[in-house]
C-alpha cells in the first residue's frame, strides 16, 4: 500500500486527487487548513474505499504550516510515496491593484512551499529509489500576465529542472498545467465565471485521471486536455509583444491577474 500527500486536497483539483487516489487504493495524508472539512473528507474516504486518510492542518502561507508538512514528508518511518503541490489561490485585481501582502502571499504558497515540500520529499524519495511529485502549476505559466503567471511559470521551470537533475534515481517531477476547471478558485479569489465560455471548461475527474497517465509515462510537463494543448502550441508561435497584449485583455477577462 503506497500513501499520497495531497496539499489544497478538500476542494477541486486536490479533491479530484484524492477520490482517485483512493478508489485506486492509496492511502493519504491530506493536508489543508480548514481541520473540519479535513476531517469530514476523511471519514468519506476510509468509509467509501477502506484506505488510510491521516489530517494534516497547515496553512502554507505561513512557515510553521510549510515546516509541518515538509517533516511529514521528511519520514522515514511512514514513507509518501507521491506528492501532489495543489494548494494554491488568484488574487483579483491588477497589478499594483493588489496589496503587496497579497502578493507576497502568493508567492509564499506557489513558489516557496512547493520548493520546500518538493525537496523534502524528493530527498527521502531519492533514498528508497521511487517516488513522485505533481505541481499543479496552470497555462497561465506559459502567457505573460501578471503574478499569478509568474508564480505559476516558476512552478514548471522549478519542476522540469529538478525532473532533470533526479533523472535515473526513480523520482518522477511534472509539473500539471490546467486550463478552467470547474471549482471553487475563482469563488474564493472573487471573480465571476458568466463570461467564461463553456468549451474552455475542464473536469477535474478527468483531468486527474489524464494527469497521473501523463506521470506514468514520465512526462514533465503535463497539459490534460487537447483544447489547451493546441492554445498552447498556438501560443508557442505568436510574437511576445502580440501575445501580451492579448494575455492583458484576456487576463482582465476571464482569470486571476
Amino acid at each position: 500500500m503506497t500513501t499520497a500527500l495531497i496539499t489544497g486536497s478538500t476542494a477541486g483539483i486536490g479533491a479530484a486527487f484524492a477520490r482517485r487516489l483512493a478508489a485506486d487504493g492509496h492511502d493519504l495524508v491530506l493536508v489543508a487548513r480548514d481541520t473540519k472539512r479535513l476531517r469530514e473528507q476523511a471519514t468519506e474516504l476510509h468509509d467509501r474505499h477502506g484506505i488510510e486518510a491521516e489530517v494534516l492542518s497547515a496553512d502554507l502561507a505561513e512557515d510553521a504550516g510549510i515546516e509541518t508538512v515538509a517533516a511529514r514528508l521528511s519520514d522515514r518511518r511512514n514513507p509518501v510515496d507521491l506528492l501532489i503541490n495543489n494548494a494554491g489561490f488568484g488574487n483579483k485585481g491588477r497589478y499594483l491593484d493588489v496589496s503587496m501582502a497579497d502578493e507576497l502571499k502568493m508567492l509564499k504558497v506557489h513558489c516557496e512551499a512547493v520548493l520546500r515540500l518538493t525537496s523534502a520529499a524528493a530527498e527521502a524519495m531519492r533514498e528508497r529509489g521511487r517516488g513522485g511529485v505533481v505541481n499543479v502549476a496552470s497555462v497561465a505559466a506559459f502567457l505573460p500576465r501578471g503574478t499569478y503567471g509568474a508564480s505559476k511559470a516558476w512552478v514548471v521551470q522549478f519542476t522540469q529542472g529538478a525532473a532533470r537533475d533526479l533523472a535515473g534515481s526513480g523520482v518522477r517531477l511534472m509539473a500539471l498545467c490546467p486550463g478552467f476547471v470547474r471549482t471553487e478558485f475563482h469563488e474564493r479569489a472573487g471573480m465571476g465565471t458568466d463570461n467564461i465560455p463553456g468549451w474552455m471548461w475542464l473536469d477535474a475527474d478527468k483531468l486527474v485521471e489524464a494527469a497521473l497517465g501523463d506521470l506514468a509515462r514520465g512526462k514533465a510537463v503535463s497539459i490534460p486536455d487537447p483544447r489547451y494543448k493546441a492554445l498552447m502550441g498556438v501560443v508557442k508561435v505568436v510574437p511576445r509583444g502580440v501575445l501580451g497584449g492579448i494575455s492583458s485583455r484576456t487576463g482582465r477577462k476571464y482569470g486571476p491577474q
